[in-house]
């Protein structure tokens, strides 16, 4: 009998940031392959709702759990409360984040201290928590979301471009000290997709435009699009794949 080094089948997700946009979508296609997933928001109220939806959706019951995870504190209460009642995830990924807009001159230290924390700090915050009972454990998977701003700078997102920027090197660092207990730790990256956080770009004609022919591919991502390389990067089949960034993003980074 074949075994399927693509199955993920029991296996123990945390999806940060999952109770809507991209981060549902990601939760969802790991239901649907079979991992239990925990949804986390910081909201009640949308976390249950979007565990209803994947409910719905996948035929599955995913667990939930709610903490902010720009909150050192939180994330250790949550963290230890969540390890208490499902055990170690075997699965971790790392989407929680932010965007805000402005030309460099004029953004507000307030809002660049509000995007490092959400994007970049609390990757760290999360991750350190978890990978301890891999480490413990002596296995696991680290999937953290970066972005086409890990390699391209666009105008009036600076700060964001430099937190993504960020976890992609925060993805190698993580990745040197944690293979030797067999944890795998790489990034996906996405380019543009239709979500929640980028809905005013989506509906700009102008922006549209230029996605279009930016893109080799010559349209705009779909979310179902990451789930492959989410389930790659989840599953046996990455067990010697640690460190990396890959860009699901049409061909964007490909060309000039």
């Amino acid at each position: 009998m074949t075994t399927n080094i693509f199955d993920i089948t029991d296996r123990l997700a945390l999806v940060t940031g999952s109770s809507r946009g991209l981060g549902h979508a990601l939760a969802t296609g790991l239901a649907r392959a079979g991992a239990r997933v925990i949804v986390h928001g910081r909201d009640t109220d949308t976390v249950t709702d979007a565990a209803r939806m994947m409910r719905e959706a996948t035929g599955t019951a995913p667990a939930t759990t709610t903490f902010d995870v720009t909150d050192v504190e939180a994330v250790e209460q949550g963290i230890t409360s969540l390890v208490a009642e499902h055990g170690v995830p075997d699965i971790l990924v790392n989407n929680a984040g932010v965007q805000r807009r402005a030309p460099f001159n004029d953004f507000e230290p307030a809002d660049w201290d509000d995007i490092v924390t959400t994007n970049l700090s609390s990757v760290f915050y999360v991750s350190q928590q978890v990978t301890r009972g891999m480490a413990e454990r002596g296995s696991g998977k680290v999937i953290n979301i970066g972005s086409v701003q890990s390699m391209l700078a666009r105008q009036t997102i600076a700060p964001y471009s430099a937190t993504k920027g960020a976890v992609a090197m925060l993805t190698k660092g993580m990745a040197a000290d944690l293979a030797r207990f067999n944890i795998q730790v790489n990034a996906i990256s996405p380019g543009y997709f239709a979500t929640d956080m980028n809905r005013a770009l989506v509906e700009d004609e102008a922006f549209n435009t230029w996605v279009i022919n930016r893109t080799p591919a010559q349209r705009w991502g779909s979310l179902d699009e990451l789930v492959g390389t989410l389930v790659y990067l989840a599953s046996d089949a990455s067990t010697f794949v640690s460190g990396q960034n890959i860009f699901v993003d049409g061909g964007m980074t490909s060309v000039v």
